[in-house]
């Protein structure tokens, strides 16, 4: 495959427009609007699944509380059981999460103590002192049940004189509760726990208690559904199968840098809880390493991306963590993953080794010129356990540099310059070539803002709906500007060796229509660079459901992916027209690309695609205004007298969403279409996916299988 049969950034924009209208339109069609020319000769480097993927952090209950199928918190006691309220999280964390449920005390507070002496797990455990026949123990209120059954267990230790029962309760009546009697001896034992709940609630308790003489100790409590999949949910899981993600981003995100992996295997009653450095919320570090690699390898089948803590860990820890995942079990950490459960190796491919360490929020942030001495250490550790690895390193291209970390050090000026001290992925590319496969790039435009040049700060801007919607595509823009003088600068890039992970991005956290709109534009955006841009990661793939506790729902963000990567073709091919882009409205530089984003279709963003056997060719059209479009388009070569299928996004306005208990606003639609019209119309704020059948493959069509 050569370099020209590749679509660049702009191969679309750059033909020669006048002729192509002139020779595939209708002469009325060119002269009366807006106007398309889909060339399926003319093909970029096929469209990788992995632009379909998802990021998942660690951050705080996220995943125990939309994957995991835990009903408690603190199921291994990290707070003390007392009648005091934890105290409330603040700024960020405080909107991000709910306040997780505590453990109470069943009678007073001077019933329990907290040995931290010799506890069972972590810091401490409960110990909880019998009062003759009134019940003496603890409780969790607050929690979600759902009419199902659920099974569990208790690690408890108690004194021969210890009556200890289990009560469930899902109402206030006599009947809606069940209670059963466990029993304990003077060692800690586990004792299992079965329930069959009779309804649904949000207030729920569980309780632990005794009657008698002596005391009696809790190690650790866990209840979840019976139905769960190997501790997941069932519900989440089969909506995750569902959107049919190849790969997978985790464990972090900021959450990796102070992560040690070494906490989250083996027995996970035995798995100390810890209070979280990065985000200061308490892990129970219940979902692990094997939970995670075997949800992705075993339940979802997707590719996971494994995050490396290259913040406050090490080489060798980096080292003996490949080893423990794709390690034989006659190795010494591949002999505990086997001895944990698991003999056969996981077989990650796929290793992101450290988070944004450019960045002065990440833990264990230091200056560029030692950071590649630390990576190139990494790198060297963990291949020498499985040289077959895929490397993706931290980027920090210049526009991510300008616009995240630029913010905050203006040190030679907002606008950061390629080859300087703050051009991280550059310094990357100088200095630890070879030792990486691909680079790593977020982007968390916010909304109505831009970054000014000037002062250095986001300003706020009024937008259009249309740029608006613009603005994630813009993001993906500015790093392929980036990548073009990369090349320059690095001439062993023109060989498409070394490739792009955008592997974090997102822009208004509200799943609607409106956001829908932004994410196909986004889309587009990384069809035009295909050739370098491997795997996006949408943050987070868990935004692709709307939950609660017991229930979920594929959204509106999750509809668009699904329409996209169920409908839309696997090889790029050229669109032309004749209404381009507007040029640049500010300086070029840190969110504001060169060029533009979208199609010479302007204000409608048109994109095309043939499917993997070249048989149809899907054309995407994507409307981010709110009026009806008319477009002329002309599609050479397909087949005649047929009914075309349209795939659209439908929804009854802009802040449509798909919620729990509420019937969905947004859903995918098949309907036809006559493929002979010369003209389809788009309506207002729409996304529709059109096939055209082909009759045979066209003269001269050259590109990559």
């Amino acid at each position: 495959m050569t370099k020209d049969l590749l679509m660049s950034r702009r191969t679309a924009l750059k033909g020669s427009l006048a002729l192509t209208l002139a020779s595939a339109l209708p002469a009325t069609a060119a002269a009366s609007g807006l106007s398309a020319v889909v060339d399926a000769s003319k093909r970029g480097h096929p469209i990788s699944d992995y632009l379909y993927g998802g990021f998942i952090e660690h951050i705080a209950n996220l995943i125990n509380y939309s994957l995991w199928s835990e009903v408690l918190d603190d199921r291994k006691f990290y707070h003390v059981v007392d009648s005091k309220p934890l105290p409330q999280p603040e700024g960020f964390m405080r909107r991000m999460m709910p306040q997780p449920n505590k453990w109470v005390p069943v009678g007073p507070d001077s019933g329990i103590t907290m040995d931290s002496v010799a506890p069972y797990v972590g810091t401490q455990s409960p110990v909880v002192h019998l009062a003759g026949a009134s019940a003496r123990g603890i409780a969790q209120p607050g929690l979600s049940l759902a009419r199902k059954g659920y099974t569990g267990r208790a690690v408890l230790a108690a004194d021969p004189g210890a009556e200890l029962s289990a009560t469930l309760i899902w109402g206030e009546g006599a009947h809606e509760r069940q209670t059963v009697h466990i029993v304990g001896g003077r060692d800690w034992s586990v004792v299992p726990l079965r329930f069959t709940c009779r309804a649904d609630t949000a207030q729920g308790r569980l309780e632990i208690v005794g009657k008698g003489a002596g005391t009696f100790r809790i190690g650790a409590v866990s209840l979840m559904p019976a139905d769960n999949v190997r501790g997941f949910r069932a519900d989440t899981m089969a909506l995750m199968k569902e959107m049919d993600c190849k790969i997978l981003r985790m464990p972090g995100g900021n959450f990796v840098s102070g992560y040690d992996w070494k906490n989250t295997i083996g027995d996970p009653d035995k798995r100390p809880p810890v209070l979280d450095p990065q985000w200061h919320a308490v892990q129970p570090n219940d979902v692990g390493t094997d939970e995670l690699l075997q949800m992705c390898r075993e339940i979802l089948g997707v590719e996971p991306e494994w995050c490396v803590n290259t913040g406050f860990g090490e080489p060798r820890s980096g080292a003996e963590l490949v080893e423990y995942v794709n390690g034989a079990p006659s190795t010494q950490w591949g002999a505990i993953r086997a001895a944990n459960g698991h003999p056969e190796p996981y077989k990650v491919r796929y290793w992101n080794v450290g988070n944004e360490m450019y960045g002065h929020w990440q833990l264990g942030h230091m200056a560029l010129d030692q950071y590649v001495i630390k990576h190139n250490l990494f790198a060297d550790a963990m291949r020498k356990i499985d040289p077959s690895i895929y490397i993706i390193a931290p980027g920090g291209f210049v526009d991510e540099m300008t616009t995240g970390q630029g913010i905050v050090d203006n040190s030679g000026g907002p606008l950061v310059q390629y080859g300087s001290d703050r051009d991280w992925a550059g310094g990357m590319l100088q200095h630890c070539s070879g030792k990486f496969d691909a680079l790593a790039t977020h982007a968390y435009p916010p909304e109505n803002k831009h970054f000014d040049l000037t002062t250095g700060r986001n300003e706020d801007i009024q937008q259009t709906l249309l740029e608006w919607a613009q603005a994630p595509a813009q993001r993906v823009a500015t790093m392929a500007d980036c990548w073009v003088e990369y090349k320059k600068r690095f001439p062993e890039l023109n060989q498409g060796r070394v490739k792009v992970f955008f592997d974090e991005w997102a822009y208004h956290f509200q799943p609607d229509l409106k956001g829908c709109l932004a994410i196909a534009r986004a889309f587009h955006e990384f069809f035009r660079h295909s050739d370098f841009i491997e795997m996006a990661g949408f943050t987070m793939a868990t935004n692709w459901l709307n939950y609660d506790r017991t229930h979920s729902v594929v959204n509106a963000y999750g509809r668009v992916f699904q329409l996209y990567h169920r409908h839309f073709g696997k090889i790029p091919v050229t669109v032309t027209g004749n209404s381009p882009v507007p040029p640049p409205k500010y300086p070029v530089g840190g969110d504001q690309p060169k060029v533009n984003t979208g199609s010479d279709t302007w204000p409608l963003d048109v994109s095309a695609a043939l499917t993997a056997d070249r048989g149809a060719l899907i054309v995407a059209v994507v409307n981010a205004t709110e009026e009806t479009r008319m477009l002329h388009l002309a599609v050479p070569g397909i087949r005649k007298g047929s009914k075309g299928r349209c795939w659209k996004l439908v929804a009854p306005g802009l802040d449509a969403q798909n919620s729990v208990g509420k019937p969905p606003q947004v859903v995918i639609r098949q309907v036809s279409f006559d493929p002979a019209a010369a003209s389809i119309t788009a309506a207002p704020t729409s996304i529709a996916l059109y096939e055209f059948a082909r009759t045979r493959r066209l003269h001269g069509e050259a590109g990559p299988a």
